[in-house]
């Protein structure tokens, strides 16, 4: 298992940018033309693949919508009893797990995982989270056979809602995980903790069963379609949103995240796409955040881990 870090504000100087990077040798444009294939469905390339929304289809805010959003969650936090943010995870705090999975029969080609997989999607998960004081233990597994569930569950859709307001349980701070396969190369989504409030039933995160450990779904087989997804439960944006704009409302909300321009798929060494003094350092692709490959990601930042104890405090914590 590759190791999982904490890193720190990223000060690297950026020593490489695109402009020095020849014509077809730029990160973003490496096996651009080579089709790509997840799990039997057929991409023309891995970036039409990420265009696609095939990445990750958690709700993606605009910056209207993003600084109302903040603006709300200071008000929550400020009404919490905490003000010591580096102290609320230390304890540790433990997650109950629900996991959930939906297939349309059983054996693994039919979704039917077994719990070897979800044990190492377990192990994953507490290996990534682990400096940040969080512990996901897991509480129960139950197995669903419905095939309608199991094919057209997607983000919104009457079988999203059906099957979790049929299998979710817990409260706000306990996590239910659901495994699935949405169709159409989808990896996985999330609810924000601060969706919880007005529709606890839909609160989790949905991932196809082929992205746990030992999966088919590769580059995408080693859990951290999980990591990245509950990254979006914790309280997490992409680290690419909001681009290469700067300002209060502007990005992820975390500080030691480099700006982006884009996602970043494969594992693009030196990639580096917001240039300039006012963006120091080359793209965050190690970032659980970004939509680069599994083998690719193994770090959150400080600043993230900080925000994640702020949402926990101000949408989950005793709710």
């Amino acid at each position: 298992m590759k190791a999982k870090l904490i890193a720190t504000a990223l000060t690297l100087p950026f020593a490489l940018t695109l402009a020095a990077i020849p014509p077809g040798e730029r990160p973003d444009d490496r096996h651009a033309s080579d089709a790509f294939v997840v799990d039997g469905e057929e991409f023309a390339s891995q970036l039409d693949f990420i265009q696609a929304g095939r990445r990750c289809q958690t709700f993606h805010p605009d910056e209207e919508t993003m600084a109302a959003l903040e603006e709300e969650f200071l008000q929550e936090l400020s009404l919490r009893p905490h003000s010591d943010f580096e102290a609320l995870f230390t304890s540790p705090t433990y997650v109950n797990v629900y996991f959930h999975v939906i297939n349309k029969g059983t054996g693994l080609s039919n979704g039917d995982i077994p719990q070897s997989m979800i044990d190492a999607q377990m192990d994953v998960l507490n290996a990534a989270y682990a400096s940040t004081g969080v512990r996901f233990q897991l509480i129960s597994v139950d197995r669903t056979t419905n095939s309608s569930w199991y094919t057209t569950m997607s983000p919104g859709s009457s079988a999203e809602s059906q099957a979790k307001s049929a299998l979710r349980k817990g409260s706000a701070d306990d996590l239910n995980f659901y495994s699935a396969n949405p169709g159409g190369g989808l990896l996985g989504w999330a609810t924000f903790p601060s969706s919880y409030k007005s529709a606890p039933s839909k609160d989790g995160v949905v991932v196809l069963y082929s992205s746990l450990p030992g999966g088919s779904a590769a580059p995408y087989n080693l859990g951290d379609t999980g990591t990245h997804e509950v990254g979006h439960w914790m309280g997490l944006y992409h680290t690419f949103q909001g681009g290469c704009k700067t300002g209060s409302n502007a990005g992820d909300y975390v500080a030691d995240t480099n700006a982006e321009r884009s996602a970043a798929y494969g594992c693009p060494t030196g990639r580096d796409t917001c240039t300039g003094s006012r963006f120091p350092g080359k793209d965050p692709i190690e970032n659980f955040m970004d939509y680069t490959d599994d083998s690719c990601m193994t770090l959150f930042t400080a600043g993230q881990v900080a925000r994640m104890r702020a949402q926990w405090d101000a949408y989950r914590a005793g709710k």
